[in-house]
């Protein structure tokens, strides 16, 4: 289904200016969305309402304050022939602004088609399901570490749920396993000559190729059987014990094939953001850890390297690592990208990890809060790559934020999602459409 915008008139009766701009609206807009029919400002708002547009402004809006504030749906104000605000409406966006009636107002056509695909994903999560695959929680691998995490709490569930609508469903990573361990080897055989030419694979042991090509098809069937799922996640490390092999090949899979978002750990703060950004503003995410040099030797020590590269003013800067290397970055949008031997001493020697690149240059780092509410939002250059023999880092990032010291302090979670580009504007827009609020650190 694609979002219903009601187009609202100010006039008693749509005016020529209104018309034509409507048209041309529904000329930009008609692969996104779907048009009612024009109504009055001050008329009721049909139920089925995604968001009212008004495609022409004049002075009439001063001396209608009431009916703008009765409205309870986003208020889009698109009124130029390019998709965008007017700026001779400035002025009313800011008297309807002061009196408490905020207003969406693009400012390029691409924002326009932002806003559009966010409210078709905000309505998308009404009807999807996010799945993570967990039974012991903080029970396994580096307890002291994972008990911390919010997004095992019943509280984090319940918010997330009540804050965009997406059913949650908790499943058994045990049975999960034991689905992968029985589908047959002609049936993984059948799967590698399909996706052989698109997996580069390198120094992996023939059964851990086996086993990642397993769980993928476990995964798959269970996609299959269960409808919209838009995300899902296995608590893949701290219960690593439950299975020979890691989901990283079967998530980058799923994304390319599917438009499935992941969550390494079954991370849902991650799996929510990652489906935000994605879904409404088309662009390539991934999630990874954080390790600020500020950080010191709690950082170091953790990734088992002897001290950060020299850089100048090394107080602004962040290592990015997940699993030995860059994290799990989607094939389609990697300048770099292998199957390689797992990293980490708590998982399998039969598992697998990513080796991957994302472009240097821009980069955005956003994370939802806790409050289910804010988007915590970090401007970003990814200026290199480092690598370090005997390590956790094999192949790490190196990201160069304006403020370290406000974003240790800023920081909602060591877990980030990282998107290519300079995307801090388009994401303001996206989150004011799903009424959340931004927080730029």
């Amino acid at each position: 289904m694609k979002p219903r915008l009601l187009p609202v008139h100010l006039e008693d009766e749509p005016t020529e200016s209104f018309t034509a701009q409507l048209t041309r609206l529904r000329d930009l807009t008609g692969e996104l969305v779907d048009w009612l029919d024009p109504a009055p400002l001050d008329g009721p708002v049909p139920d089925d309402t995604s968001a009212v547009v008004v495609p022409d402004l004049n002075g009439r809006a001063y001396r209608m304050v009431d009916a703008f504030q009765r409205i309870d749906r986003p208020i889009l104000v698109i009124t130029s022939e390019f998709g965008t605000v007017s700026m001779w409406d400035w002025e009313i966006r800011d008297h309807l602004r002061r009196r408490g009636v905020a207003t969406i107002a693009p400012s390029s056509l691409q924002e326009c088609e932002d806003i559009c695909r966010t409210l078709a994903t905000k309505e998308a999560l009404t009807r999807s399901t996010m799945v993570v695959y967990q039974d012991d929680l903080g029970a396994g691998m580096q307890p002291d570490i994972f008990k911390r995490f919010y997004w095992w709490e019943d509280e984090c569930v319940r918010d997330m749920q009540q804050a965009f609508g997406v059913t949650i469903e908790r499943r058994s990573f045990r049975r999960l396993a034991a689905r992968a361990a029985a589908i047959p080897d002609d049936r993984v055989d059948a799967e590698w000559a399909r996706v052989a030419d698109t997996v580069p694979v390198v120094g992996l042991r023939p059964r851990a190729r086996t086993e990642a090509l397993r769980l993928y098809l476990a995964l798959r069937d269970e996609l299959d059987e269960s409808g919209d799922v838009i995300a899902a996640g296995v608590n893949c490390l701290n219960e690593s014990a439950t299975s020979p092999t890691t989901p990283c090949l079967a998530w980058n899979l799923l994304y390319e094939e599917r438009g499935l978002l992941w969550g390494c750990e079954a991370d849902l703060t991650s799996m929510i953001t990652e489906t935000l950004v994605n879904k409404s503003l088309r662009v390539p995410v991934m999630m990874t850890n954080l390790y600020p040099f500020l950080m010191g030797q709690a950082a170091l020590k953790h990734e088992r390297i002897p001290g950060f590269p020299q850089v100048d003013e090394p107080e602004n800067h962040v290592l990015v690592a997940h699993c030995g290397y860059l994290g799990e970055v989607p094939r389609s949008c990697a300048t770099e990208w292998t199957v390689r031997p797992p990293v980490l001493e708590i998982i399998d020697e039969n598992a697998h990890a990513i080796d991957a690149r994302l472009p240097e240059g821009p980069t955005t780092i956003v994370k939802i809060a806790s409050d289910m509410r804010t988007l915590v939002v970090t401007p970003a250059v990814l200026s290199n790559y480092v690598q370090y023999e005997n390590s956790d880092c094999l192949n790490g990032g190196v990201l160069r934020v304006e403020d370290g010291y406000r974003f240790v302090e800023g920081l909602p979670s060591h877990h980030a999602v990282l998107a290519p580009g300079a995307l801090s504007r388009r994401i303001e827009v996206m989150a004011s459409v799903l009424g959340l609020t931004v927080e730029r650190i």
